[in-house]
């Protein structure tokens, strides 16, 4: 690709927290409320893969951002695209539980799968895997309202 080819990202579409601030100000609440009793870097884990699943460009650098601020290393954050064929000692079995989790939730398609669930429930007891689960399904949903309406990266 030539500089000549390249692009710039399409313009963002509306914005959205002042447009539906009511809506805005529930999906914050519920944003926070998912998080409630997790461990900061596996939150930070999960919203950063689940954003790669979901092209969102927006919520990927934030919550890259984020994890370094919290001290994620680079090596967990390069290697999360490909994290199941990470080295043993990269990511714990319990991040690999929520990360194989929160792929399933983000790929619905057939459901989640029986052995999946019962991976992550070995790892996370029964208030802190629905924790998980809302966090999964909190940022798809962020995911896809930044998608849609093109919110750029670095926007805020």
């Amino acid at each position: 690709m030539t500089t000549n080819e390249i692009t710039a990202a399409p313009a963002r579409r509306l914005d959205y927290a002042r447009t539906v601030p009511k809506v805005f100000r529930a999906m914050i609440a519920l944003d926070a409320a998912a998080r409630e009793g997790l461990d900061p870097a596996l939150v930070e884990l999960v919203q950063m893969r689940t954003s790669q699943l979901n092209g969102c460009a927006y919520c990927l650098d934030m919550h890259t951002k984020d994890a370094r601020k919290a001290g994620e290393t680079d090596e967990r954050i390069y290697l999360l695209p490909v994290w199941p064929e990470a080295p043993e000692g990269v990511y714990s079995e319990r991040e690999r539980a929520a990360l194989a989790l929160a792929e399933e939730i983000t790929r619905i398609g057939d459901g989640v799968p029986d052995a999946v669930y019962a991976r992550a429930a070995a790892h996370f007891p029964e208030a802190e895997l629905a924790q998980l689960i809302s966090l999964c399904f909190t940022i798809n949903a962020w995911n896809r309202i930044n998608v849609a309406t093109r919110t750029s990266p670095g926007a805020a």
